[in-house]
């Protein structure tokens, strides 16, 4: 009974196996034996509360929070005991924060119902009965066969049993999933493919053993008994998890504030994050010569012809390579009639291993009016478009059919590519997926002449080793001065398969993909097995372009004193290449490498000679490179040795990176004695380790869909508003957070200290000193909008000064702000303002001094309302004190505050309220205020806290003043004398600005005569209006 309350409650889901048997259209075993798995139904559930366990639910997590707890605590001990404060002082406020975010929380919660309702209502065809049967998404049962129509959401986790393609694929997108907008392609199997009708559908009687639902969106495992025979299932990556078991119900990830947010290390991948990820063919080598392609037109390397005429247009072209006129042009590429028929051969064999291995798909297959030619810029991209989840794979597949070998589909289990207008038809027999391990993916295809081949293309340092045939040393040298050029290269190599060997690799594979434990082990071994005696084609060479403005941006972040880090899976040259190119390396920087270790002792050694280095060379920078297999090195053994090469190099980059290196190398920064807050950047999937692992997770919306995006703090659109994202907003958040922190601490001395000092000279009675009602009131209404106000809207300095200096950033480095030496200042200005508030209304009203006409002594209540305004009049000018930039708002909660707690005393010491047993506080405050004595001294008390403060602000300002606060002094001295928050403009009189200001808190500013100190033509502003401000603004200069 308890277990099914917790269960009901939601804290103790049903225990689950770890398989699950799933007898398709439910037809269990007939022998009485069996007994059926219960599973959870489809409904999805994305609410936290139901009707039952809202409140205690709820409650529950509220009081979870520690301030929330002692509230609680404090108030129970209010009511348990005799204490000088009512119990609604402590219960008011906390049943007012808990009442208010149980209606947020709840309301809320309401919305994920109704959006819940609709999607579990929504109508859905299931095959039951002999016959289509509508239903809806809530009612599907595991082991429904489904039907789902062309732009149809997928309502569950599915298997793909067959299609109305004879060769049962179909094509599938994930963006409601991962953002991959990529079409994918899935095929059945061919037991069940050829089940076209309901009728035969109904009828198939098969089981499906699988593991239970996970989050990983990419991993399934199972397998199908179909009359005693085992057949492989498809890998269903295109399930829609949204069942109740389903992983994808990951709640919101709570991240924690961090106070400290001045970023000190900024990790940053390369792909698609510092470069554009927008793949254009420049150049290849097949069989040891070197290509490129120039105005759309491959040639050899060497001179480039100045004429069309005079230039090879295809040298691998097949009708052209019999021509000898075209092959003879050149001087450096001269071969007789037999060589030509053999380049020929090899020419083709390495584009059509570029068309043929690779998971491109097609979105229409129209092939009319396709030329023929060779290299023409018509070719492809008007007829044929590519769509593929590597943009590495579309510009390889687009080059191959401007070279004349086109890809123009899979027709009936057939990669089809037309050769100079030939069609040819390649059966794809397996593809060996891509993965991260071994950095290479391949196809197996049966030729039309009969033969079996392998293509393969990845990593040089995946392919070289496994070559054993041609030109691997030229070919390795033309990948390196690609890769000098910055460039991204592949490997491309082939392998053919005698029959017997094809037979014993297809039963490995077979065996691999239908095991229930281990597979994904098994299938690493096989691919290993099978990748191997390679016969290497080429490479190829393609440009990924640096997005715009990544150098001003990477130097804008050294100017602020934040080290770079670059993590790439790149290989070396190409990712120093890039490096250089974008500014994280520049020329006169020393560059250090520690690559190519094979041992903890080797690596060890060369650590220590860099530490010798960087010490012995007078060098202002330096930088350092690392490769994945000397990184693990060095994580392994020399974490210590390794860090402290690294804190003295103000760039390091990482090259061959897998994406738990990249993690571990952010882990590794964090856990260091200096315990620097890191901030990582990435655009795909390979990203979102090393984005969970920084303190600040930065997402960039690209071309590798929204993973990263989805699992970060926060997402830009371009590297290059990560410097607007720190510069501007970070800087302002670091500014409002920590005046907030401190702000509290100093306003709550203020107002907890006159109540100290008020018990020794009331024997310790627990007297209070305040009303009940200003102790409730004095941090929910009267000194809260201030400081709320200015942590929302406060700009110390304009926006374009802070991204125009990068340096201001360092102000705010190594917690500045946040000292302990700035903490005990603030508490120091509390204590100090505090007994100044109390002993000089003690020396006020004491004494049996008089201060009212008719001779009256205050009392009590009136000393204490005395010291309680003077302490609400001092904290909400302190924070006006504060307040830079000042908007209508501003004013109406600071200068308001203080207005309502007048009205408020006024109302509630004037009126006698029936609802309230005893009023201490009638007449109390209409008779302080009543004496002119006492509005001296509230003025002369308030005056006498600020003055200090006052003077100590423009002896910093002036004598020691911050990089800061000189931007602010050369801000407001510059052509246009006055800020935009005061709304003065050029020319004008002080006198003049002070009447603009005050028709500006009344709403009667004239918007077109407001200007920023920015113009159009400034750097990382054009078009840019998100800065955030309530002030109006001119769109023709913002």
């Amino acid at each position: 009974m308890w277990r099914w309350v917790r269960q009901q409650l939601g804290f103790d889901p049903p225990h689950q196996s770890d398989t699950r048997t799933i007898y398709i259209a439910n037809r269990f075993p007939q022998n009485g034996l069996y007994t059926p798995q219960k599973f959870i139904d489809n409904r999805i559930i994305s609410s936290k509360y139901t009707v039952w366990n809202f409140v205690p639910k709820n409650l529950f997590e509220q009081f979870r929070r520690v301030a929330n707890f002692y509230f609680l605590i404090i108030f129970l001990v209010q009511l348990m005991i005799d204490t000088p404060t009512s119990p609604i002082t402590s219960g008011l406020p906390l049943f007012f924060v808990i009442t208010v975010t149980a209606i947020k929380q709840g309301y809320e919660d309401w919305l994920r119902h109704n959006s819940d309702n609709e999607v579990n209502g929504a109508p859905v065809y299931v095959v039951r009965s002999g016959g289509l049967v509508k239903t809806r998404s809530k009612n599907i049962r595991v082991g429904d066969i489904v039907r789902i129509a062309k732009d149809e959401i997928f309502p569950a986790d599915l298997v793909l049993l067959s299609s109305d393609r004879l060769d049962g694929s179909c094509h599938v997108t994930t963006a409601s999933l991962d953002g991959e907008t990529n079409l994918k392609t899935h095929v059945s199997v061919p037991e069940t493919a050829v089940l076209q009708t309901v009728a035969n559908l109904d009828s198939l009687i098969a089981v499906i053993e699988c593991q239970q639902p996970e989050a990983d969106l990419y991993r399934f495992m199972g397998r199908m008994i179909i009359t005693q025979q085992m057949e492989e299932i498809v890998r269903c990556g295109c399930v829609h998890r949204n069942g109740n078991e389903d992983g994808i119900k990951l709640q919101e990830q709570v991240t924690e504030t961090i106070c400290s947010r001045k970023v000190e290390y900024v990790f940053t991948d390369k792909t698609g994050t510092l470069t554009e990820n927008e793949m254009q063919f420049r150049e290849c080598s097949i069989n040891g010569m070197k290509y490129q392609e120039i105005n759309g037109k491959l040639v050899p390397e060497g001179p480039t012809p100045d004429t069309a005429e005079e230039s090879l247009s295809y040298l691998g072209s097949l009708s052209h390579l019999n021509n000898s006129t075209h092959v003879t042009t050149s001087s450096s590429f001269r071969t007789s009639p037999e060589s030509e028929t053999e380049l020929m051969k090899e020419h083709d064999l390495f584009f059509k291993a570029v068309s043929l291995c690779h998971t491109v798909q097609i979105s229409s297959v129209q092939t009319d009016g396709i030329g023929d030619g060779p290299w023409q810029s018509s070719l492809a991209p008007a007829q044929l478009e590519y769509y593929a989840s590597s943009p590495d794979e579309k510009a390889l597949v687009e080059a191959a059919a401007r070279a004349g070998i086109i890809f123009i589909g899979i027709s009936e289990e057939s990669m089809e590519v037309k050769v100079l207008g030939r069609l040819e038809r390649y059966k794809l027999l397996h593809i060996l997926e891509f993965d991260s391990d071994r950095r290479r993916m391949s196809v197996i295809v049966q030729a039309p002449s009969g033969e079996k081949l392998l293509f393969a293309k990845g990593a040089e340092s995946s392919i070289l080793p496994k070559c054993i045939g041609g030109e691997i040393a030229k070919t390795r040298i033309h990948v390196d001065e690609f890769a000098l050029k910055g460039l991204r290269t592949l490997c491309i190599a082939y392998r053919q398969f005698t029959a017997k060997e094809y037979d014993d690799i297809d039963r490995r594979l077979f065996e691999a993909r239908t095991a229930l434990q281990r597979r994904e082990e098994k299938l690493a071994d096989a691919f290993q097995y099978i990748e191997k005696d390679l016969i290497l084609l080429g490479a190829t060479a393609v440009e990924d372009r640096l997005q715009d403005k990544v150098r001003e941006t990477i130097e804008a972040l050294r100017m602020a004193g934040i080290k770079v880090w670059v993590l790439t899976g790149d290989k070396h040259e190409t990712a120093v290449s890039v490096s250089l190119s974008c500014g994280h390396f520049h020329r006169a920087m020393n560059i250090l490498e520690l690559i190519n270790q094979k041992s903890d002792s080797g690596c060890a050694e060369q650590l220590r000679q860099l530490a010798r280095r960087i010490t012995e060379d007078h060098v202002i920078q330096h930088g350092l490179v690392v490769d994945g297999t000397s990184l693990s090195l060095a994580l392994r053994e020399h974490e210590k040795l390794f860090m402290e090469v690294c804190r003295n190099c103000s760039a390091v980059l990482c090259c061959r990176m897998a994406p738990l290196q990249k993690a571990k190398v952010i882990r590794l920064i964090k856990i260091s004695p200096e315990k620097p807050i890191t901030l990582a950047v990435g655009d795909g999937a390979n990203d979102v380790s090393m984005i969970q692992e920084a303190h600040v997770g930065i997402g960039i919306m690209g071309k590798e869909g929204r993973q990263a995006a989805r699992n970060s703090d926060y997402a830009v659109a371009r590297f290059k508003f990560l410097s607007k994202l720190l510069f501007v907003h970070g800087h302002f958040y670091y500014i409002r957070i920590a005046t907030l922190v401190q702000y509290f601490f100093y306003k709550n001395v203020c107002f907890i200290t006159p109540q100290f000092l008020y018990q020794f000279y009331c024997l310790f009675s627990q007297q209070t000193l305040y009303d009940s009602v200003y102790l409730t009131l004095y941090n929910i209404c009267f000194t809260s909008l201030p400081v709320l106000i200015y942590s929302l809207l406060e700009q110390h300095i304009d926006p374009h000064v802070l991204q125009s200096k990068p340096t201001l950033y360092r102000d705010i480095s190594k917690n500045r702000l946040l000292s302990i030496k700035a903490f005990l200042y603030w508490t120091i200005l509390g204590f100090s303002h505090a007994f100044i508030f109390f002993f000089g209304s003690y020396f006020l009203v004491g004494k049996d001094t008089s201060l009212l006409g008719n001779g009256q002594m205050f009392g009590n209540w009136t000393f204490g309302t005395l010291v309680f305004t003077v302490m609400v009049i001092t904290v909400t000018v302190k924070m006006a004190l504060e307040t830079h930039f000042w908007t209508w708002i501003n004013h109406l909660v600071t200068w308001g505050s203080i207005i309502f707690y007048f009205i408020f005393s006024l109302f509630y010491g004037g009126i006698l309220w029936p609802f309230l047993g005893s009023q201490n506080m009638y007449f109390v405050f209409i008779q302080l205020l009543s004496s002119g004595p006492v509005w001296f001294a509230i003025l002369l008390m308030v005056v006498s806290c600020l003055f200090l403060d006052v003077v100590r602000k423009v002896f910093d300002r002036h004598l020691r003043p911050t990089s800061t606060e000189k931007a602010q002094l050369a801000e407001a001295h510059s052509s246009v004398k006055c800020l935009d928050s005061m709304c003065c403009f050029p020319g004008e009189t002080p006198c003049t600005s002070v009447g603009r200001m005050l028709e500006r808190v009344i709403g009667r500013c004239s918007p077109n005569h407001i200007s920023r100190l920015w113009s159009a033509s400034d750097p990382f502003y054009t078009n840019d209006r998100s800065i955030l401000t309530l002030s109006p603004m001119d769109s023709s200069t913002c």
